[in-house]
């Protein structure tokens, strides 16, 4: 996990702090940016301002939409047809 943790921060950049009303109160965040393309693909919550939702700052939060694979294809699709594929057990 920790390597994972390390690629994504050597691949993204980030925007300007800024509040945002988010579905569990106030929230200081910044937008993630993709270094190759320069698309938004989240945000990081840099702080809360309900002491219920402390435990949120300092995490980036990937919209799984808006990353694409590898190869450049939608990594959504190729999850679900992964996971939703048949096997060759179940050809024989």
């Amino acid at each position: 996990m920790e390597r994972l943790i390390s690629l994504i921060r050597v691949n993204i950049t980030v925007g300007e702090k800024e509040e945002r009303m988010m579905m569990t109160g106030l929230h200081t965040v910044v937008d993630i940016f993709c270094v190759g393309c320069g698309s938004i693909v989240g945000w990081k919550y840099e702080a809360a301002h309900d002491k219920t939702q402390k435990y949120k700052e300092g995490k980036f939060i990937l919209e799984r939409f808006k990353v694409l694979g590898p190869d450049g294809s939608n990594y959504l699709a190729i999850q679900e047809a992964l996971a939703g594929g048949t096997s060759d057990a179940d050809d024989a």
